[in-house]
C-alpha cells in the first residue's frame, strides 16, 4: 500500500471532516461517504500502477516538494500510470514539482540547474486569478460590489472553498476575504450547469471533462454528469491560444482550470486555478477513470521530453 499515512491528513470531530493543510471543513454525510467508498476501486487500480512503477528503472523519477501528493490528488495517479516514480531525493530527480496545496506560497528551495515544476506559480486566490484573466482574455470577470446592479457571485479568495452564493448588488462594502464576479449563464439542457475541467502541460490541455450538476448546487464539488470530450471539439484556435497564454501568465506549468462558457454570448471565462488538483471526477464511471488517466499520462510524459517506458518485467 502508499507508503504515506494519508489519513492522517484529516480531523474528525462533531461529524465534521477537516483537511488539516487548507482548513477546509466537510459535513460527515451519506454523500460524502458514498463518494469515498466509489472512489477505492481506482485507488487500488492506481496501486497496481504504483507497485509495476517500482520494478522499472527507465521511468522518470519526480521529486515533491514541500509536500508528496495523496492519492486523491490527479498528478498521484498520472505519475503511477505513466510509469514514473516519486525520487527519493531532489538530486536523483527527473525533474522537481512544487507541490503545495495552499492558496498562496512562498518559493520552494531546488537543486541548482534543476527542472521545476510550478516554482511560479505562488498564488491561485481568486482576486489574481481574475486579474490574470482578464489581462489574458480583455475582458472582466471581477465585477465592484458596491457599484454592480444586479445579481453578482460571492465565494473565498481560498482553493477548495466551495462556498460561493448568488447575491444582489450593489452591497455597502466587500466582506473581507471574499470576491466578487459576475454570474456566468453556463446552463445547459435539463436544468444543469457546466463547467469545463482542464488539465494543462506547459498550456496545452490533451482532454477536456464536462462536469454537469444541477442548477441549484452549482457551487458544490459534487457532479451529476461526467462527460469527457475533444479539445479541439471544445475550444476553437483562438481560445486555445488564450488559454495558453492564461497559464503562462499564471506560472502554471502543471494543474487544472475551471472553464465556464456563457450561453449569452459563447465567450470564456477561467474562474478557478488549481495547481494541485484532485481527480479524476469520483462520479466518472472506473472505465472512464482509467482511459483519461492514461491519457493525461501520455501527455504527462511528453511534457517532461521522457520517452514511454518499456513494460514491467514479470517476477520470477
Amino acid at each position: 500500500m502508499h507508503s504515506a499515512l494519508w489519513w492522517r491528513d484529516f480531523e474528525f470531530q462533531d461529524g465534521i471532516v477537516t483537511v488539516k493543510k487548507t482548513g477546509a471543513r466537510l459535513p460527515l454525510k451519506l454523500g460524502l461517504i458514498g463518494e469515498v467508498l466509489s472512489w477505492f476501486p481506482f485507488y487500488f487500480i492506481v496501486e497496481g500502477w504504483r507497485i509495476k512503477s517500482a520494478l522499472r528503472t527507465d521511468g522518470p523519477k519526480i521529486w515533491f516538494a514541500p509536500d508528496r501528493p495523496r492519492p486523491w490528488y490527479l498528478i498521484w495517479s498520472v505519475l503511477h500510470a505513466a510509469g514514473a516514480r516519486i525520487a527519493r531525493q531532489p538530486s536523483e530527480a527527473d525533474a522537481v514539482f512544487v507541490f503545495d496545496d495552499s492558496t498562496t506560497c512562498q518559493p520552494c528551495q531546488v537543486p541548482p540547474g534543476a527542472r521545476v515544476i510550478n516554482r511560479d506559480c505562488q498564488s491561485i486566490e481568486k482576486s489574481h486569478v481574475a486579474r490574470v484573466f482578464e489581462q489574458s482574455f480583455g475582458y472582466s470577470l471581477a465585477v465592484d460590489p458596491t457599484s454592480w446592479t444586479g445579481p453578482m457571485v460571492e465565494k473565498s479568495e481560498l482553493n477548495g472553498a466551495h462556498d460561493g452564493r448568488v447575491i444582489q448588488g450593489p452591497i455597502e462594502a466587500a466582506r473581507p476575504g471574499q470576491v466578487y464576479q459576475r454570474v456566468i449563464d453556463n446552463t445547459v439542457p435539463g436544468g444543469m450547469v457546466e463547467d469545463l475541467r482542464c488539465a494543462t502541460m506547459d498550456g496545452q490541455i490533451p482532454i477536456v471533462i464536462r462536469k454537469r450538476r444541477k442548477l441549484a448546487t452549482r457551487f458544490s464539488n459534487s457532479n451529476h454528469e461526467i462527460e469527457c470530450a475533444e479539445t479541439n471539439d471544445v475550444f476553437t484556435a483562438r481560445e486555445r491560444d488564450q488559454l495558453a497564454a492564461f497559464t503562462r501568465a499564471m506560472g502554471l506549468d502543471w494543474g487544472g482550470l475551471d472553464v465556464l462558457r456563457d450561453r449569452e454570448d459563447g465567450r470564456l471565462y477561467v474562474v478557478d486555478v488549481n495547481k494541485t488538483d484532485m481527480g479524476p471526477p469520483v462520479a466518472m464511471q472506473l472505465d472512464d477513470k482509467i482511459k483519461v488517466t492514461r491519457r493525461l499520462a501520455a501527455a504527462f510524459l511528453e511534457f517532461l521530453g521522457h520517452p514511454k517506458p518499456e513494460p514491467a518485467k514479470q517476477i520470477p
